[in-house]
């Protein structure tokens, strides 16, 4: 046994020298790999316990275990100081000279307005769904009364996916609303339902101004028993006066879209709005959910009613922050995000 400690004494003395005298961390690593790896001579002598007598293996156990951690320990204290080191400066530095300042990176205007529109519904008891971008003439189209012939659905409006279709055989597209997710959480979910969707959508325009191929909507729907326009308008008021101000008056208009009826488009008027030169400003459409909607994802519109409407986040955004461009939101141009 005496002689087994003095091997461990022996092995244990080399290894701190070997640590010790380590100038670097890749010299620091050699030097693990040698003592402590799975083939170290630490781990050879753990494998020659068994050649022992058994009544002087938990002893020399002990002894080899004990010298290891000492080994270990030592190790970690030295790659504390060799990191350290490394990440001293190694040319002179002058600590009179001015700081560097951080930024703070910050969250995108649309991000922003997004997020503040998410709130202001949670504290109605909303909550927020999702849905495929990449969507089937079924969910954007069929399920919404939106018939075959109808503008929306020719190649001129919606970008269409080449391919093969579905296992339904239903074409694919790139959605061009957030509607399409309000009849996916209807096929799923009993009413009543009451979320919000927002989300990227894509159209067919030319980018200018006004217009951009992708934008950004948030999609409203609430279903109950007794759902009138009457909540709808109260809603509507609620979110844009939260939105941007007390002072905003809402008006809605006698419109028509094929998924509700009746339907409405919404306009607001703002101090802002009015320096634009302009009294009114369209922002949303609007309606209650029209019957065939409800048939389709198998709830009974003689029972159930709701309402539903949707908006672009960049419109209210350019509003909200008196934006001309909407091109500048996709231009990342640090010099515009900086304002926000």
């Amino acid at each position: 046994m005496s002689s087994f400690s003095e091997q461990v004494e022996s092995l244990k003395k080399s290894a701190l020298e070997a640590l010790n005298t380590a100038s670097n961390l890749a010299s620091l690593e050699e030097a693990r790999v040698t003592w402590l790896g799975s083939n170290s001579q630490f781990n050879a002598l753990l494998r020659q316990l068994g050649k022992l007598p058994a009544e002087e293996r938990p002893t020399a156990g002990k002894v080899v275990n004990q010298a290891k951690a000492e080994v270990v320990g030592l190790m970690d204290g030295r790659k504390a100081e060799l990191e350290l080191k490394a990440a001293m400066p190694t040319e002179a530095t002058d600590f009179t000279l001015p700081g560097r300042q951080n930024r703070f990176g910050g969250f995108h205007p649309l991000t922003q307005v997004t997020q503040d529109i998410i709130r202001i519904f949670r504290k109605l008891g909303f909550v927020v769904a999702d849905g495929p971008e990449a969507e089937d003439e079924y969910h954007c189209f069929d399920a919404l009364n939106t018939p075959a012939d109808h503008p929306a659905r020719d190649s001129q409006d919606t970008f269409f996916i080449n391919g093969e279709p579905d296992a339904q055989g239903r074409d694919r597209l790139l959605r061009t609303h957030t509607s399409s997710v309000q009849i996916r959480v209807m096929e799923k979910q009993a009413p009543p339902v009451r979320i919000i969707v927002p989300g990227r959508v894509y159209r067919r325009d030319n980018a200018d101004a006004t217009h951009n191929p992708t934008f950004h909507q948030i999609e409203g729907l609430y279903v109950d028993k007794g759902v009138t326009v009457g909540d709808l308008k109260g809603t509507v008021e609620f979110v844009f006066k939260e939105l941007l101000g007390e002072e905003v008056k809402v008006r809605f208009r006698p419109h028509y879209f094929s998924y509700t009826e009746p339907s409405y488009e919404i306009d607001f008027s703002t101090p802002l709005v009015k320096k634009m030169g302009k009294e009114w400003l369209e922002i949303a459409g609007c309606g209650m959910v029209h019957p065939s909607v409800f048939e389709q994802v198998g709830y009974d519109p003689e029972v159930w009613t709701g309402w539903a409407f949707g908006f672009g986040i960049e419109r209210i955004a350019m509003i909200r922050y008196g934006i001309n461009d909407i091109r500048l939101f996709y231009e990342n141009d640090l010099r515009f995000l900086r304002q926000f």
